[in-house]
């Protein structure tokens, strides 16, 4: 599934890099310590984070991610954003907690990473 399916199918709000939305999503990871993030997250994943500021996109950047998932309304930063479009890393936000977001991620996917 596509990250663009994604974002439609749990209406999610695109925040930068629109055109990169043809990524194929092969999993979710849920965390907010960044190190974590690091050890654990697999390439084509992506990240669901409440995290704002614009190391969240080199993590995602070293990590190969698909994209991140901004959670509980959050809105990246203006040099997240700005960091995310010049890496061309797909930021995406709703208004749903972690939790429910990778529960409902998980169910639109069918399994795990």
């Amino acid at each position: 599934m596509t990250l663009s399916e994604v974002a439609g199918e749990m209406h999610l709000a695109v925040r930068c890099c629109n055109d990169r939305l043809d990524r194929e999503v092969a999993g979710a990871y849920a965390g907010d310590l960044m190190s974590d993030v690091i050890a654990h997250a697999l390439p084509g994943t992506v990240w669901i984070t409440m995290q704002v500021h614009v190391n969240i996109v080199a993590v995602a950047v070293l990590k190969e991610l698909a994209g991140i998932i901004l959670v509980q309304g959050r809105e990246p930063a203006e040099d997240t954003a700005a960091r995310a479009e010049a890496e061309h890393i797909p930021v995406l936000s709703t208004e749903l907690p972690a939790y429910e977001t990778a529960g409902r991620l998980h169910a639109l996917l069918g399994r795990g990473p």
